[in-house]
């Protein structure tokens, strides 16, 4: 079996993934689309690929009509100039991720199935074949995405846009950097996988968005105090029934929230993050606003600790997050209402917590 030749198997995937081969330099791309070059400079970086010279031909005809599109997003009013650039690099941030991902998949796939590998154009006909299914999921995830975030954002009022008041929360695995040293890639790998898997499926279920996973944690944003104390509650019960996963430690805060492009900004962010770092293996410590709004739901136990200082905040007053405690059950219970009803009042109130 002949190596594929790496030079001509780029080629080849350029022209499939590209839509055609390199024509233009970068003034040529400018001239045709009459976008001044030094804003299809900036564009270009943003999307983060490297600056080319103006001699080099580079661009082809997708890069010339993509170009004319973003022109005409920013000429009709949707996307406002002064945000050109910030909206093109988000953009290509999460897109290089992605990428990234699919083509290390595709390699595993090679890798596992040498036959594929036989030429650069058999390499060149499976991507050829693939590139349609996987547009066609991505485009059906996007849309299903925007289904969900329009009909809560289009609907909301200007006060709920602009107030911004959500819960955000870090949840973190403990030990992570010594398990880093302790186990190969494959097993470390095979722990990520696990982690993203449950904290991508409490979130969703929940309500709440992951936000990004940054390594061995994810930050997430959710709109209901309740919704995010199960979040982290039960991200703790499920690591702590998992013998292949760490302990996990978690930190909630919540208050004003500016969102831009996908990430989350502000103190409340900042806040949660903090209180992350102090808490102890299955634990979950929560801020003062969090605290108040669940001070009254039967479902949690909330126990305020002593005053810490952090980084950024002077004797920071945390609340630790628990289930509250079954209702007594048998004679006991029995004798409580009996009692209650005796005196004339309603007995206590059922605390199942919210178990789904």
């Amino acid at each position: 079996m002949s190596e594929p030749d790496p030079d001509e198997l780029q080629q080849r995937l350029e022209k499939v993934l590209l839509g055609g081969r390199r024509r233009y330099t970068r003034l040529e791309v400018a001239e045709k689309t009459g976008v001044p070059e030094e804003r299809a400079r900036r564009l270009w970086r943003a999307l983060g690929f490297a600056t080319v010279n103006d001699d080099e031909v580079v661009f082809t005809d997708a890069d010339v009509d993509v170009l004319k599109t973003a022109d005409q997003l920013v000429n009709s009013g949707l996307v406002d100039p002064s945000m050109e650039v910030a909206v093109t690099r988000a953009l290509g941030q999460h897109l290089s991720r992605l990428a990234e991902w699919q083509v290390l998949m595709l390699r595993q796939l090679i890798t596992e199935n040498p036959e594929l590998a036989k030429s650069e154009r058999q390499i060149a006909r499976l991507v050829e074949r693939l590139l349609p299914e996987l547009e066609r999921v991505q485009s059906f995830v996007w849309r299903r995405h925007l289904a969900a975030y329009a009909g809560r954002a289009l609907v909301a009022t200007d006060e709920e846009v602009e107030a911004g008041l959500q819960v955000v929360g870090f949840v973190d695995m403990v030990g992570y950097t010594r398990l880093t040293r302790q186990v190969d890639e494959a097993e470390l790998s095979a722990v990520l996988d696990a982690f993203e898997m449950v904290t991508t499926e409490v979130i969703a279920e929940h309500h709440g968005r992951v936000v990004k996973m940054i390594g061995d944690e994810v930050l997430f944003v959710c709109d209901s105090p309740a919704d995010a104390a199960e979040i982290a509650l039960t991200l703790a019960e499920r690591t702590a029934e998992d013998e292949e996963l760490p302990a996990v430690r978690a930190g909630l805060a919540s208050g004003r929230v500016l969102s831009r492009f996908g990430d989350v900004y502000g103190s409340v962010v900042n806040l949660a993050a903090r209180l992350t770092s102090i808490a102890r293996p299955g634990t979950i410590l929560i801020d003062k606003e969090l605290a108040s709004a669940l001070a009254d739901d039967p479902a949690y136990e909330i126990r305020t600790r002593r005053p810490v200082s952090v980084r950024g905040y002077n004797r920071m007053r945390p609340s630790a997050l628990r289930r509250a405690p079954d209702q007594p059950t048998g004679k006991f219970a029995e004798s409580q209402e009996m009692a209650a009803e005796m005196l004339g009042i309603d007995p206590p109130p059922t605390r199942r917590g919210r178990r789904r």
